[in-house]
């Protein structure tokens, strides 16, 4: 089969296509012909060394067609979306024509939307919704507030949270991209200095929750712009992974406050966290209706991957980037 490989750890250009033997399912695992799969940060991170010593296939999701299941519980054919379940991390991952994948992180899925649709929902969705409704609970009528907006997890949880009825604060850095946000349905959007807390105060903006996709760099800022009783979620570090310094709970936690991180990379798929509960059908026919706003930003060629990491490091993709193998 064709696949990529990490052929060291470094820039975009480390992305090797080469010829790999065919997987071979074993018992507990899927086997997948890879349609389209989509471009995460978490990739550009394992190819850069940042996570260690990782598989030499990358890729955390893709959308194809079952092509064996050893359970008899998948018929051969069957469109599904494979997410995680160490894809990428500890085993081969999507970036090949073929990839086997735990069984409990593979789904069947029933839409009308092309390979490069399908493949733009699947990691941030299943991690969006995770955050918004499982950690931070949030209900109809609250107020979240989404840092790291621009991102493609951040405009998941955007679509996911004013299509809940919840009112959305939306961050970025750039305000050029506060149009885009607007359209998303952010009631305001800010721009982040790092200081947000003090905006918050000064607009009387009451926030029930934050979805927190900057990380260490802003935490302390993240728990003081919440009310009492607030929930703060941690889902990623576009703000880099150093440790908070000196944080100490008596000190930076304030009462009442409630903070919680969600590494889908590590659970999903798991019996604690079964992919199952996510409504990937449901959110599948919001995205064709237009009721979310998930297809993809960039679609490139297989043979495009370099091109595609460099555009995905650049940032300037504002949206999920697919790439398709047909």
């Amino acid at each position: 089969m064709k696949a990529i490989v990490i052929s060291a750890h470094g820039g975009p250009e480390v992305l090797t296509p080469t010829e790999l033997p065919d997987p071979v399912p074993a018992e507990g695992e899927v086997l997948v012909r890879v349609k389209a799969f989509g471009l995460n940060h978490a990739e550009a991170y394992m190819r850069s060394g940042a996570w260690g010593e990782v598989a030499a296939v990358p890729g955390i999701e893709c959308a194809g067609l079952v092509e064996a299941d050893p359970s008899g519980q998948l018929p051969v054919g069957t469109m599904v979306v494979a997410i995680l379940g160490g894809m990428g991390r500890t085993r081969n991952g999507s970036y090949a024509e073929l990839v086997t994948v735990p069984a409990t992180n593979v789904l069947a899925v029933h839409s009308a939307l092309d390979w490069a649709e399908l493949a733009a929902v699947p990691e941030v969705y299943a991690t969006a919704w995770s955050g918004l409704f499982g950690n931070l609970d949030l209900r109809p009528g609250e107020t979240v507030l989404v840092r790291g907006a621009t991102s493609s997890l951040g405009q998941a949880a955007v679509n996911l949270a004013v299509d809940h009825g919840a009112t959305v604060l939306a961050t970025t850095r750039n305000p050029a991209h506060i149009p885009l946000l607007k359209e998303l349905g952010a009631a305001e959007v800010l721009v982040d200095d790092g200081a947000l807390a003090a905006q918050v105060k000064e607009r009387g903006l009451g926030v029930d929750a934050v979805f927190d996709l900057i990380g260490n760099s802003v935490l302390r800022d993240s728990l003081a712009l919440v009310r009492p009783r607030g929930r703060v979620c941690q889902l990623g570090f576009l703000g880099g992974f150093a440790p908070v310094p000196d944080f100490d709970p008596l000190a930076d936690l304030p009462s009442g406050v409630r903070l919680s991180f969600f590494g889908s990379a590590f659970v999903l798929g798991t019996p604690e966290f079964p992919l199952t509960d996510v409504p990937l059908d449901e959110i599948y026919a919001k995205v064709s209706a237009g009721a979310l706003r998930a297809r993809p930003t960039r679609v490139f060629r297989f043979e495009e991957i370099v091109d595609a990491h460099r555009v995905m490091e650049a940032g300037t993709a504002l949206g999920k980037m697919v790439v398709t193998l047909d």
